[in-house]
């Protein structure tokens, strides 16, 4: 539920994108996470692509949450079975906390689209330095269902009755929202 009467508090979103083939050019995924993020009002902090290695997704995520100005991490790609699928095994490490609910909804929500071949999906989130991350299958579809069903909502500071807006815009130093 999101109460339309409040505004919405806007944060700055980073998009990875995990392949060893695609290109700013050809990265749908990531684009159309790019364009998802901007039409609810949030900005785009950063943009990189990075090949399928645990120690390259680690390094662009760790960047990322450890950059004050970053508040949110969508990740596509890699969350697969294949030996090059090093997302989930990149990202858990890093986590102060695990979101298992993300992974479980986003499953159910997949069954539809992929039948049981949602369970090969080894989708994953997480919080880091108060900067959640959310990873996805690389597919434009996965992202597109990610963001509009689970993710858009939960980075909306109006949607009740929680959301993690408040947590990652928090400022420890000051005690005050961003």
């Amino acid at each position: 539920m999101t109460s339309a009467n409040t505004p919405q508090q806007p944060i700055n979103i980073a998009v990875l994108t995990v392949s060893d083939t695609r290109t700013v050019a050809t990265d749908k995924s990531g684009t159309t996470l790019i364009e998802r993020l901007q039409t609810a009002g949030h900005s785009l902090a950063q943009r990189a692509i990075v090949k399928d290695d645990v120690y390259q997704i680690r390094a662009a995520v760790s960047q990322w949450i450890a950059d004050s100005d970053v508040h949110a991490v969508l990740v596509t790609g890699g969350t697969g079975f294949t030996a090059r699928d090093t997302t989930p095994d990149a990202l858990l490490p890093l986590f102060d906390q695990v979101i298992e609910g993300f992974g479980e909804l986003f499953r159910s929500l997949s069954l539809a689209d992929v039948g049981t071949s949602t369970i090969q999906s080894r989708t994953v989130a997480g919080v880091a330095n108060r900067t959640v991350i959310f990873s996805m299958p690389g597919s434009t579809g996965a992202c597109r269902m990610a963001w509009d069903g689970i993710i858009k909502e939960q980075l909306d500071s109006r949607h009740k009755p929680c959301n993690f807006v408040q947590m990652v815009t928090f400022n420890a130093a000051t005690k005050h929202l961003a």
